[in-house]
């Protein structure tokens, strides 16, 4: 649905600290708007960009407001994508000053979100608002795709805003999404792809019985050890040259028993495995129950299912594109950026259905944490970063 602009804002939008300060201040815990999608689209309406905020649903689950915005009818069009919702801030006890209060100290802005990633998006929102202004003439076209729906079960989000301006006719050719990628500094790196992420639920029958009288029942936990002995003896695999090799870690175990001379009748394990692009998630399930199968033989009894998922491994394959951001990273830091795949799954994997994209932003050590904060400088120097990406970009298409 299309928004009108609230009223005339009083902070000037191509400031990144300002923007990201108002943003912060915002309440927007997944699934609540706070506020957050209205400043957005005050800031982009008030720039010439045509706003609209469309409201997903999915049955059970709580509505979600998102954000498409767009300067330009020509193509190319560079999209920049993140989100505005945030994780719950905890224990407020336990930070050292309002999770929502945007204060200022010793260089670096605390908020919830300030890292991930409203004070990326502000950033790139900054960046685009200023090459705007200085070039309204030119090529192209700048959108963005923002969810409240990221940090939840981003089912009313990313996916389906992409799905609804699909059917609008938009088409882009390449993304930014904004995620802090960086583990130390702002010329760490950039994700070029994401592992795929699957998760299976195992479970062993037994008899339960008697300690005391072993020969009357069937211990399920030799069972559950001697499957996932099976599913460890030998690695998924040895990685590809952009991808670490494949990781299945096991996150629970559990017998619910609580008594110490009784066996119980079931165990219970919950694993999760991290891929790369040597495998979906249809042909990694096949080699897991292979692995199983091969394993229990004829003495364990066992039942295997996967959760459904939506995070299969990706890559955008390095070339201009990459080198274009790669490039601007490094005038802007001194140091060129290593090509990642690591860490866990983003909106990117929804994204790359449509175009090629790439993930870049702040520094991320505190995302989710108590006291989450973000680097005055940083801040200012992805706005430069992305200024110069959208300058560089649009030149090049100029030139084609």
């Amino acid at each position: 649905m299309s928004q009108t602009a609230p009223a005339a804002l009083d902070f000037d939008p191509t400031d990144p600290v300002a923007l990201t300060q108002a943003l912060v201040r915002c309440p927007s815990v997944t699934p609540a708007e706070g506020g957050a999608l209205a400043l957005l689209g005050a800031v982009l309406s008030a720039e010439g960009f045509g706003v609209e905020r469309p409201v997903f649903s999915e049955p059970g689950m709580p509505d979600v407001e998102n954000l498409y915005a767009r300067i330009g009818s020509e193509g190319p069009v560079f999209v920049i994508a993140g989100h505005t919702d945030v994780v719950p801030p905890g224990d407020l006890a336990a930070w050292t000053r309002d999770p929502f209060s945007a204060e200022i100290e010793g260089g670096v802005l605390y908020g919830r979100g300030a890292c991930d990633m409203k004070g990326g998006l502000a950033a790139m929102v900054a960046a685009a608002i200023r090459y705007r202004r200085e070039n309204p003439d030119a090529p192209g076209s700048i959108a963005f795709l923002v969810t409240g729906d990221e940090e939840g079960p981003a089912v009313n989000g990313t996916v389906k805003l992409l799905a609804w301006a699909d059917q609008r006719g938009e088409r882009f050719d390449h993304c930014l999404l904004g995620e802090p990628t960086n583990p130390a500094a702002m010329s760490d790196m950039i994700k070029i792809g994401r592992r795929g992420s699957l998760t299976g639920k195992l479970t062993v029958q037994g008899v339960q019985g008697h300690v005391g009288y072993p020969h009357l029942a069937q211990n399920p936990i030799r069972g559950m050890v001697r499957l996932l002995a099976g599913l460890e003896a030998t690695p998924l695999d040895a990685g590809t040259e952009h991808f670490d090799p494949s990781n299945l870690e096991l996150t629970t175990l559990d017998v619910g028993n609580p008594a110490t001379n009784v066996i119980p009748a079931q165990a219970k394990a919950v694993f999760n495995i991290r891929f790369n692009d040597l495998w979906t998630p249809e042909t990694l399930a096949a080699e897991i129950e292979r692995r199983l199968h091969e394993a229990a033989g004829n003495a364990v009894r066992y039942e295997l299912s996967f959760e459904p998922t939506n995070a299969a491994a990706f890559l955008t394959q390095p070339g201009p594109f990459v080198a274009m951001v790669a490039d601007a990273v490094a005038a802007e830091t001194g140091k060129r950026p290593a090509l990642s795949t690591t860490g866990g799954t983003s909106d990117a994997r929804f994204i790359k259905d449509y175009c090629p994209v790439v993930e870049y932003g702040v520094v991320g050590q505190t995302m989710h944490k108590i006291d989450e904060r973000v680097a005055i400088a940083d801040l200012a120097t992805l706005e430069r970063i992305t200024h110069r990406l959208l300058a560089t970009y649009f030149a090049a298409a100029q030139r084609a």
